[in-house]
């Protein structure tokens, strides 16, 4: 516990139980509340930002289509309309989905309170040093999860989106689109947090090149094994098959990656450095 001498000042295994359990309760006490304040906006929360993705006028659309008319690519750009309507089939599926939506938008909103109250319980155990090359950790998690969160929706998903529901097998019109509202959900939450947490690439690079566990060398001697990781990081986190899909995704990752590796480089010469001048 930091160097701390005095057993007397230790914490015991008991003590750091009471310690998590009150981690815990404050954060689940704090998604229970902020799920309740979701919950009394429910409908503008389905409305326009649930089923966003799904609308033709939706802003990623509206962009892409004017920077393709922008570029003097035409239509190239511009999605085909879509006709997305759900379906529920159960009996409290309307009510259960929107308890889904009302817990997954809290937890969003409130990550950055979610990441501080896991870090005030590994605060006491790192020493000062340590501490040192931790400061803003909780800003720098918190903006590439809601930067890849934010690609995830505004980009990832309208494309997914898009694809599916324009997708035709066969030539008979016997078949009638009709997706679930659960299943809907799923693949935007999965599609929205994947993103997310992919995004966090360059400070998970930063973590273990500080923890001397990754090396900028180690990063470049595998690269083109992690490109082939990213691969199929993509093609979970994209449902659709399309390669459009895939390649949108791809690209950012490959970039997150090739900036861990300049993390990666400046964590290591700062630790060289620190190390010459200590010797």
């Amino acid at each position: 516990m930091r160097g701390v001498d005095d057993d007397s000042s230790e914490m015991s295994f008991i003590d750091h139980l009471e310690a998590l359990r009150w981690h815990i309760v404050r954060a689940v006490l704090f998604v229970f509340i902020a799920a309740i304040v979701c919950f009394v906006f429910i409908d503008f929360i389905f409305d326009q930002i649930i089923m966003g993705p799904t609308r033709n006028d939706f802003v990623s659309y509206r962009f892409l289509c004017s920077l393709s008319h922008s570029l003097g690519m035409g239509d190239s750009l511009c999605m085909p309309p879509m006709d997305m309507k759900l379906q529920v089939t159960s009996v409290s599926g309307t009510f259960m989905s929107s308890i889904t939506m009302a817990i997954t938008c809290s937890i969003v909103v409130g990550f950055p309170y979610l990441l501080w109250e896991v870090w005030r319980f590994i605060k006491p155990a790192l020493t000062d040093n340590e501490l040192k090359h931790t400061r803003g950790i909780i800003f720098w998690v918190s903006l590439f999860f809601f930067l890849g969160a934010g690609f995830g929706y505004f980009m990832l998903a309208p494309f997914t989106f898009n694809f599916l529901s324009n997708y035709k097998i066969g030539t008979a019109a016997m078949l009638e689109y009709r997706p679930t509202l659960s299943d809907y959900l799923d693949t935007l939450i999965d599609i929205t947090l994947g993103a997310g947490l992919a995004f966090e690439l360059p400070m998970a690079s930063w973590l273990l090149s500080s923890m001397g566990l990754v090396t900028p060398d180690f990063l470049r001697a595998y690269r083109k094994y992690a490109y082939v990781a990213l691969l199929v990081i993509a093609a979970i986190i994209t449902p659709s098959p399309d390669w459009g899909s895939q390649l949108v995704v791809v690209i950012p990752l490959v970039l997150l990656y090739e900036i861990s590796i300049l993390i990666s480089a400046r964590v290591n010469a700062k630790k060289e450095k620190a190390w010459k001048e200590w010797s």
